[in-house]
């Protein structure tokens, strides 16, 4: 009997198409948007940087700055609205209305609007005063009817400051009850939260960036990982007449979120004070031109910040310890790198020991520079509110 050469032949096809298949599933497991239809494009490319209610007549100068999703829509969508931004290539979180109910088959809309800030204590009619909140079993009953009418997309859920601040007053009479929080969140699959320490009034938290991480973390701590978290940013003076956001500031709001579990990002960019702005970050060229630069950087690190985190491969020491440093630690493409970021209005000294390399260099991305990894270990300074980012190739 002639032997058969070509016999076997489709074993290592059939290896190589498994584990194929293996990485495209554990990469669809890793994206918390791979489980809707509709929702945010699951490649590992893509991170959501968004404007809050903006007009889409704007939309192409939002995108050149790296904006790439439109979240609400004033008194929409309306078809014209919906057209704008089709034009434009941007995608759109928007209220369950009849126009976008009617366009529930276009990839355009991404997600759906829940309600903005329930959680503050609510206008009464006809101007008499405030409220108590939206009772969170109401966010839930109306989550379960918008994931009615159309399960292909997510629901985002804005809550306001309390979220990261107890003693927010304009929570009314569930001030200091942060319990309300977990309940809130079984109403929505992304939650998200404003807070904007630069431009705040109360001297509690005016300046206290750290704020921001804060309310991040309790938000991914509270849905114990079972929701997707996003959260806003300030970049423009918005009620404070006196008072704006340095970009350097901004900066490390932005990475603060991210280091501390944020996957999304919200700009609020009106400007009340001294004058009203609906379009307050295109009208300031520095500040547009540093948030261009910043979600630019973040769209080119899409893939890395899209890989798994490493819990335990750096550790992080500094001094003095009322300066801490924030890290997060991810690996890709045989680099490791490590986001850190200086959580205190404050100049800290920070070491950090890497588990696996001994001897290599750090480069240290978007400053021109690199540190040298001795011993496993290498050391930097952080000024404050400084954000470093390290690439570092593993052997």
């Amino acid at each position: 009997m002639k032997k058969n050469h070509t016999s076997g032949w489709w074993k290592p096809a059939f290896l190589f198409l498994a584990l194929f298949f293996i990485q495209i599933s554990d990469s669809i497991a890793q994206n918390p948007y791979g489980k809707f239809k509709h929702g945010p494009p699951a490649d590992d490319s893509f991170f959501p940087i968004c404007v809050w209610l903006q007009n889409p007549n704007r939309a192409e100068e939002y995108k050149k700055i790296g904006i790439n999703v439109y979240v609400g829509l004033w008194r929409g969508p309306t078809e014209e609205q919906i057209a704008a931004l089709k034009k434009a290539g941007m995608y759109l979180i928007c209220q369950q209305n009849e126009v976008a109910l009617k366009h529930i088959d276009d990839p355009l809309i991404i997600g759906w609007m829940h309600d903005d800030e329930p959680d503050n204590a609510q206008r009464l009619p006809q101007g008499n005063g405030y409220g108590p909140p939206v009772k969170p079993e109401k966010i839930i009953e109306d989550y379960k009817q918008m994931r009615q009418r159309d399960p292909s997309r997510p629901v985002l859920l804005n809550l306001g400051q309390g979220v990261a601040w107890d003693n927010w007053i304009g929570r009314g009479v569930r001030k200091n009850h942060p319990e309300d929080y977990p309940e809130y969140i079984k109403g929505c699959d992304i939650v998200s939260f404003d807070i904007y320490p630069a431009t705040h009034s109360s001297p509690e938290v005016a300046g206290n960036l750290w704020y921001v991480a804060r309310g991040v973390e309790r938000l991914v701590n509270w849905s114990k990982n079972e929701k997707i978290v996003w959260n806003c940013i300030e970049c423009t003076q918005i009620s404070n007449p006196t008072r704006k956001p340095t970009p350097h500031e901004v900066r490390c709001e932005v990475w603060m979120s991210i280091v501390h579990g944020s996957r999304g990002l919200i700009y609020f960019v009106h400007q009340w004070q001294p004058r009203f702005i609906e379009a307050g970050l295109l009208a300031d060229k520095e500040m547009a031109n540093a948030v261009s630069e910043i979600n630019h950087q973040i769209h080119e690190l899409a893939p890395v910040l899209n890989s798994p985190t490493l819990s335990d491969a750096v550790e992080v020491m500094y001094s003095p310890e009322t300066a801490p440093i924030a890290s997060m630690v991810k690996r890709k493409n045989g680099f490791m790198y490590i986001f850190a970021v200086s959580m205190r209005n404050a100049e800290s000294q920070a070491v950090f020991k890497i588990k696996g390399i001994t001897n290599a260099e750090a480069e240290v991305l978007k400053e021109n520079r690199k540190t040298e990894i001795k011993n496993g270990e290498f050391s930097d300074t952080f000024k404050p509110w400084d954000v470093h980012i390290y690439r570092i190739k593993e052997n």
